[in-house]
């Protein structure tokens, strides 16, 4: 009887200490989100969450997208991207096959970069530039905020 309470509570050891990564830190991460200025709306995969700074947790397993908009500025969006973290070695050391397993059912086994997104806001203007285009925006009526930063000419 002593033999098998033994090999019983040796089962139940291993088995509490199978998924080191989702016991170490669980399944979601706190994500942090500030801007400047402050006050921008929040979207998380597409949701509302909040006014800047807040802080959401959010689900390890999933890469997710962070947009940040308020009126009179451009709207900035940040991937939230998942790797693998580090103590997935715990698991090939104490749990083998089955730690793995679990960790990754729950998301426990991935680490979300960025943990803090700051973002500043441009001011929304008429002209965009990309990495190799200008796209601009002919108006009727400019709006007198604008920034005015060049004028068309007829050509002669």
């Amino acid at each position: 009887m002593r033999k098998y309470l033994t090999q019983l509570s040796t089962l139940l050891v291993v088995t509490l200490l199978i998924g080191c990564g989702t016991i170490i830190h669980g399944g979601s991460q706190d994500v942090s989100v500030t801007s400047d200025p402050s006050g921008a709306t929040v979207e998380i995969d597409g949701n509302e969450v909040g006014d800047t700074p807040v802080t959401r947790s959010l689900d390890r397993g999933s890469q997710h997208t962070v947009a940040i908009s308020m009126d009179g500025y451009e709207t900035e969006q940040v991937t939230i991207q998942k790797s693998v973290d580090g103590w997935v070695a715990g698991n090939i050391v104490f749990g083998g096959l089955i730690g793995l397993a679990v960790d990754a059912a729950t998301g426990g086994m991935y680490k979300l970069n960025p943990t803090q997104v700051q973002q500043t806001l441009d001011e929304e203007t008429a002209a965009k530039k990309t990495e190799d285009k200008v796209y601009i925006a002919v108006v009727m009526e400019p709006n007198p905020d604008w920034k005015k930063i060049g004028q068309l000419e007829p050509i002669k």
